[in-house]
Order: C-alpha cells, then sequence, then structure tokens
C-alpha cells in the first residue's frame, strides 16, 4: 500500500530563518514529503511569480515560518514576497500551517526588522496567520515537530500532532 507523498510548500524571509527553515524542511523530509520554497527560486522578483504560483498551485500544504523581519516589500502592492506567497495559498485553499515565533521581542536585533514601517507590516502580518492553524516557537528546535510521522489534510490527529499542543485557531 502506498501512501501519499505530499508537496509542502515552505514560505519565510530568509536570512534571519536559516535554521527554523531547516527544521521544518528536516521534518518534511522526515515524513517522507517534498518540500518546496523559495530556495529553488534564482531571485525573488515579479518575473519569478509565475513560476511561484504554479508551485504553490501543485503543493498539497503552504507552511509558513513568522519571526522578527517582513520580508521584502514589492513596490506595487505594498506587501511583502512571503505575506503575497501566503494570501495566495489562502485563496487558492491550500491547508495553511503556520509557525509563528513566540516572543518577538527576545529576537537578536540582526534578526528584526528596525523600522516602525517594517513592523508595523510585520504584526498585521502576524496577525493574519494567527487567523489559520498556528503553532508558536522559540528556537528551531521549537519549529521542528520530529514526533509526527504523517502529514495527511483527511486525518485531524495528524494534523494536530504537526501544529503541536500549542496550536491556535484549529477547529477540532
Amino acid at each position: 500500500m502506498d501512501e501519499k507523498r505530499y508537496q509542502v510548500f515552505v514560505s519565510s524571509t530568509y536570512t534571519d530563518l536559516t535554521e527554523e527553515r531547516a527544521a521544518v524542511i528536516q521534518s518534511i523530509l522526515r515524513m517522507d514529503h517534498l518540500p518546496a520554497g523559495m530556495e529553488m527560486f534564482p531571485s525573488a522578483d515579479e518575473g519569478q511569480w509565475d513560476l511561484i504560483e504554479q508551485v504553490i498551485d501543485k503543493s498539497d500544504y503552504y507552511v509558513v515560518v513568522v519571526a522578527g523581519r517582513y520580508g521584502s516589500i514589492i513596490d506595487a502592492e505594498g506587501i511583502s514576497y512571503t505575506e503575497k506567497e501566503y494570501d495566495y495559498a489562502v485563496k487558492a485553499d491550500i491547508p495553511v500551517l503556520g509557525f509563528v515565533h513566540n516572543g518577538p521581542g527576545n529576537i537578536v536585533a540582526k534578526n528584526t526588522d528596525m523600522s516602525s514601517d517594517a513592523q508595523e507590516l510585520l504584526e498585521k502580518f502576524r496577525e493574519k496567520v494567527k487567523s489559520k492553524p498556528v503553532s508558536f516557537f522559540g528556537s528551531s528546535a521549537g519549529a521542528r515537530r520530529s514526533r509526527c510521522d504523517k502529514l495527511d489534510a483527511s486525518d485531524e490527529e495528524a494534523t494536530r500532532c504537526w501544529l503541536g499542543s500549542r496550536r491556535q485557531g484549529y477547529d477540532a
């Protein structure tokens, strides 16, 4: 009997969350699923957006990791690429799982946005992400859900396991 292998799109800002992204990607691989994300794109510009949409459309899940940076803002839209990906996944009805840092005030300065405009956009985005299933983390180890061995949208227990015990916004 073959088990379904899911493609999971992983989204976040990049340089500040390399360890957390790696932890999430390792969890996805341990569950024998296929991670996809920005690492596979040569650059984040509007010319790549069509490809990003196609990859999200082919994904079974969308995972977003949010910490202390909002990300690069798309001038024409006034939102970050991460938020644009998130909005697209929600609009496309891709199941969204969020990992949100539980102590943004404790993140080292080099990994946070310093401008008040970026901080305001980040806080609004954090609230948007928290309106969907979310788990909180404080380190790359916290972003990992190693006790979960499967990811199945039709399996409530697997979804609960992936989200962890500190989930919010999950209608059980």
